[in-house]
């Protein structure tokens, strides 16, 4: 009986398991089964499920969010094909609940994810600070999952092995545009910038400041970038390409437009920093502001332009019970009476101490 050869096996096994993590997915009658998972994202009240459902062609209302929800999406590539199958996590809450993000980014997904990140147009004021906080804690867990699957991998592999199944970061061309300045979000990015029916009518230099700004972070993040509303068909058939392109890996168009005068569209690797240019400011010498790295420059000039809103309300909306997302009038009423009582109780207590160290 010839002997089978170890090495071989692994090499097969090691295949088997970087098919499937990248979208490769199970067998079925003889096709592959596609399945990746589209993480969303944003501001509070910003159109991720109206903008959701409208890629997924479902016509329903749109509700708001409880939490973290979970849905799928289908898709067959022809007639009596097996159906690749998305995923799709929507985070609520905008960056309330930023700590649910370990659920939807995991080990076992990191090589088949995509991350949408949708930002209000309508409020720029609130705009940087979503964006930043809500970055930070994705690309924390997505580093986080790429280091235990990489402990797992290594661990029933050997090193050579997990180190090519699952790497830490993307890799990007050699030719992508200032490859060697940015710093690449570690799996594709999507930025969507929705209400852009509102947006339009802001003062033509503030809608400038918004536009490069994000030009800036998307590229800065090897990220797309859209702009688009729920009221415009044609923006929305564009947005559902980009989606499309994440969830089920087709072709997202070659759309280009980075006029701050027109709704952007610009695919990852299509801007260059050369083409952004500078910071837009007018009133501010750029050298004076103190800044740690390019992207603390450019959150410097965009909050001289829109400063953050107080962060009490975020603070405040930290406890569910007091989001008006999840209002339920009976509990409600039955919460406040209960309050009201516990209230109540703690004056009475405070007269009774103070009685005591009278007597005392």
């Amino acid at each position: 009986m010839p002997k089978i050869n170890s090495d071989t096996l692994w090499e097969l096994a090691a295949a088997e398991v970087q098919s499937r993590d990248s979208g490769g997915g199970e067998e079925d009658g003889g096709e592959t089964v596609s399945e990746r998972t589209v993480f969303l994202m944003g501001s509070k009240a910003g159109g991720k499920t109206s903008i959701l459902l409208r890629c997924l062609d479902r016509d329903e209302p749109s509700k708001p969010t409880l939490a973290l929800e979970y849905t799928f999406g289908r898709r067959a590539r022809g007639h009596n094909t097996p159906k690749d199958i998305a995923h799709l996590w929507e985070l609520g809450g905008g960056t309330s609940l930023s700590d649910l993000v370990q659920i939807p980014i995991t080990a076992l997904n990191t090589r088949s994810l995509s991350v949408v990140l949708v930002l209000d147009l309508s409020k720029p004021n609130a705009l940087w600070g979503t964006m930043d906080r809500l970055l930070q804690a994705a690309q924390a867990q997505v580093e986080k999952a790429c280091s235990q699957a990489q402990r797992a991998g290594k661990a029933k592999a050997g090193a050579k092995q997990q180190a090519s199944a699952h790497p830490a970061a993307r890799v990007l061309p050699k030719d992508y545009p200032d490859r060697e300045l940015i710093s690449p979000f570690p799996v594709p990015l999507l930025l969507i910038g929705s209400k852009y029916d509102i947006f339009q009518e802001f003062d033509s230099e503030k809608r400038k400041v918004v536009s490069k700004t994000l030009r800036f972070v998307a590229h800065y993040y090897a990220a797309s970038l859209i702009f688009t509303s729920i009221k415009s068909e044609s923006l929305m058939l564009k947005t559902k390409s980009f989606f499309s392109h994440l969830a089920f890996g087709l072709d997202r168009g070659k759309s280009v437009s980075c006029d701050s005068t027109k709704p952007l569209i610009i695919p990852a690797g299509s801007d260059s920093f050369s083409q952004i240019g500078s910071p837009p400011t007018t009133n501010v010498d750029i050298g004076s502001l103190h800044a740690k790295n390019p992207k603390d420059l450019w959150k410097k000039v965009y909050e001289l332009v829109f400063p953050p809103e107080s962060t009490s309300e975020h603070r405040e909306l930290k406890d569910p019970a007091r989001d008006p997302q999840y209002s339920e009038p009976q509990i409600d009423a039955m919460r406040a009476q209960k309050d009201q009582e516990l209230e109540q109780y703690k004056r009475n207590a405070a007269k009774s101490w103070k009685g005591l160290e009278l007597e005392t």
